[in-house]
């Protein structure tokens, strides 16, 4: 028998082996990208969920025409690279409404002034307007080169300054700054209009462990900030006060301090 012959069924079975590996490799190449493909489109469909149910309880507004003006914002972006401007479009398809006399603005108290604005209805936080409420606690994100929305893997708040979520809290700062003409922080304080605000109530919400008062430098620095003619105040309250306050409705919101 030639040599030759009986090598070929050999190098047959041999490209048949390497056919079917390479077969198998591609397989499971589709497969994993199948399955990344729908752990993405799972991730965006869950934060669209969200986004939409928290929408839709804002009665006359077009939430499909948020959610798109939103995501022009992030979406195949760098993370780290997102400017408060890139939000405009979206305070344009959801602009603010101004509620004069009721604007409170809160920090390091989220959970206090929370509970008190949802037990007394006489004040207003960002997080009571649609996009505040819409987004409050949720973070967010997109990639160079991806249409998803991600929730993990995001940078953090302090890791980059023109991050996702700190440039959307800033721009609506901003914004509800604008229309109440009230101006807050580093984001707000620095803008404050003279003409629409007669004066800045700072009360300080202290507890037992919290020795600060209203000497702090930060207030300090904060006072400097304000425009001629505002004048400013501080006052030094227990948050067991406005806990207290807060529960009782036959007292007066200004009364809690």
């Amino acid at each position: 028998m030639d040599h030759g012959e009986s090598r070929r069924p050999e190098k047959r079975r041999r490209r048949r082996r390497v056919a079917l590996c390479v077969a198998a490799v591609l397989l499971l190449l589709i497969i994993v990208a199948v399955v990344l493909g729908v752990t993405l489109s799972k991730e965006t469909n869950q934060f669209q969920s969200v986004f939409f149910s928290r929408c839709e309880k804002f009665k006359g507004h077009d939430c499909q025409k948020i959610w798109e003006a939103f995501q022009q914002a992030y979406v195949n972006q760098d993370p780290c690279d997102i400017p408060m401007e890139a939000y405009d479009p979206l305070i344009t398809a959801a602009p603010f409404k101004p509620t004069c006399n009721r604007m409170m603005f809160w920090s390091k108290t989220k959970d206090v002034v929370h509970e008190f604005t949802e037990k007394r209805d006489c004040f207003v936080t960002l997080e009571d307007t649609l996009l505040g409420s819409v987004l409050d606690g949720l973070t967010w994100c997109g990639k160079e080169g991806s249409s998803e929305t991600f929730t993990t893997d995001c940078p953090g708040w302090t890791d980059c300054k023109n991050n996702t979520v700190r440039s959307f809290w800033n721009r609506v700062s901003a914004a509800v700054s604008h229309e109440q003409g009230f101006i807050f922080g580093s984001i707000e304080v620095k803008g404050l209009n003279a003409t629409r605000v007669k004066s800045l109530n700072v009360v300080l919400v202290t507890d037992e462990k919290n020795v600060t008062n209203c000497t702090n430098a930060s207030l300090k620095d904060l006072q400097k900030e304000l425009a001629e003619g505002i004048k400013y105040n501080c006052k030094e309250v227990p948050d067991t006060q406005i806990q207290e306050c807060g529960s009782n409705p036959q007292k007066p919101c200004g009364s809690c301090w």
